[in-house]
């Protein structure tokens, strides 16, 4: 490392992930780092996704040759540099205002899958053809069909590969922190966020001098016609159904035709039943704790939803990945993948593209000397034998 380069404060002085979130912190007013960082009443959701990683250990092997060590995968039939893809994420423009412009062309350097929210800040077709990356589309079951059936028609029409069906959000969970703070779209301008200017340049530039954040993909549909983010926002909330059953995951299934996943399953009668109606992916989530409070941990349901599902659909693990051990873990009890929302997000507020490539580049360093020190020159060989229960 060039030495002129390093500064405390810097991305070249963030040696983790959790490095990455401090920065992020400096960064963002409070009110934008409790919405990324924070999440549902006591968060002791969030809290078990990341320590319950902690109820495993390795066991590494000696004497073996990892002179070279591979970690490269396929998931849903696709390439990929990492067992490790972009989950779907709202709201992005929040943290940098680029929003997901500065994540997908990380995705398409790094060779990794990128999934578009459909609370996204920029639209299907703008991500489209600003990346070549592999893009699945992340979409919930509206109470108006007729918008599942135009997003449909529009990822076909832009070459998405995956459809990812959201299913924990029959209302939204109470974030506290949000609600302490008293978070709104836009920022409203009070006596402490006219402070927070003063700590916060930067941040509050953009948002003042950049075109207005919207929730992208649903422009036109809110009451109106009205394009803001509020407007917007209270329309999407609006169409979350909470009549919701499997026979609309058959449906959207059906009218997809491609590789399509659940995301926000930790059970595992409803992975297995996921997969018996043709899901080809379960994304074990629970919504980076933002949803159900007190909810078991996707890791926690790893080994019982990879028995259930037998073989029939690919398991990602979604939540709680904040080193490359914990990848290495999902993988040796069963998983194909893991997918990352926070860690790329801490980096997109730390520094933009910069700071989301240098999240990657951290997993992926990680992982590799993970590899080496425990002995698999290849992640697609890594399973039990490595691993120990510490229960």
């Amino acid at each position: 490392m060039n030495r002129s380069s390093y500064r405390p404060g810097s991305l070249q002085a963030c040696h983790s992930i959790a490095d990455l979130r401090s920065l992020a912190q400096r960064k963002l007013p409070k009110v934008m780092f409790d919405y990324v960082d924070g999440a549902a009443e006591d968060e002791v959701s969030m809290a078990r996704n990341s320590s319950d990683f902690g109820r495993y250990s390795l066991i590494p092997r000696a004497m073996t040759d990892v002179s070279t060590v591979n970690l490269r995968t396929r998931i849903q039939g696709v390439d990929s540099s990492l067992p490790l893809l972009f989950s779907p994420t709202g709201g992005q423009r929040l943290f940098h205002h680029e929003g997901e412009m500065a994540v997908t062309p990380v995705a398409e350097e790094k060779g990794l899958i990128f999934a578009l929210s459909s609370m996204a800040t920029h639209n299907i077709e703008t991500v489209a053809a600003h990346t070549k990356a592999t893009k699945w589309f992340q979409i919930y079951v509206w109470k108006d069909r007729g918008v599942v059936k135009e997003f449909i028609a529009r990822c076909k029409a832009s070459g998405y590969h995956a459809l990812i069906l959201t299913v924990d959000v029959q209302t939204s969970g109470q974030r506290e922190r949000d609600l302490q703070n008293g978070f709104t779209l836009p920022p409203r301008f009070t006596t402490s966020s006219l402070i927070d200017m003063a700590l916060h340049p930067a941040w509050w530039w953009n948002m003042l001098t950049k075109p207005p954040i919207t929730l992208a993909n649903v422009i036109g549909k809110g009451e109106l016609g009205v394009n803001t983010s509020t407007e917007l926002g209270k329309y999407a909330a609006s169409q979350l159904d909470p009549t919701v059953s499997f026979d609309d995951l058959a449906w959207m299934i059906q009218e997809w035709g491609g590789p399509f996943l659940v995301k926000g399953i930790v059970s595992a009668e409803d992975a297995k039943r996921a997969a018996e109606l043709g899901a080809t992916g379960i994304m074990l989530s629970n919504h980076g704790g933002r949803q159900l409070d007190q909810s078991i941990s996707p890791i926690t349901a790893l080994p019982a939803a990879i028995d259930a599902v037998a073989g029939r659909a690919e398991l990602i693990v979604d939540g709680g990945i904040r080193r490359g051990t914990d990848i290495i873990k999902a993988l040796c009890l069963g998983a194909t993948a893991c997918s990352i929302g926070r860690p790329y997000l801490y980096g997109l507020a730390a520094g933009g593209k910069p700071g989301v490539d240098r999240a990657i580049s951290l997993l992926a360093s990680e992982l590799k000397r993970a590899m080496m020190l425990l002995g698999c020159d290849d992640v697609k060989k890594l399973g039990p034998q490595y691993l120990t229960s510490t229960n």
